[in-house]
């Protein structure tokens, strides 16, 4: 399997993946690397989807809305 881009969810995936000082938060929405490996498609990272759950009920529809713009960027990102 070879996929063209891969979507990290969750700031611990993203931390296994880039490295313990990386932060999901000042990289959402940025098209990354994988360092030192032979992966060279796409990364994009996004909160995971149970985040939106465990946040405020008041902030629910802002953080789906921004979850479904992360798959949608991540979805753009084919074929490049």
């Amino acid at each position: 399997m070879q996929p063209e881009v891969l979507v990290l969810m969750g700031a611990t995936a993203a931390q296994s993946l880039l490295g313990s000082g990386f932060r999901l938060t000042q990289h959402r929405g940025e098209l990354l690397r994988l360092p030192g490996n032979d992966f060279d498609g796409a990364v994009v990272v996004s909160p995971h989807p149970s985040s939106i759950l465990r946040g405020r009920p008041a902030d629910r529809d802002r953080a789906f809305h921004a979850l479904v713009a992360d798959l949608r960027f991540a979805a753009d990102q084919r074929g490049r």
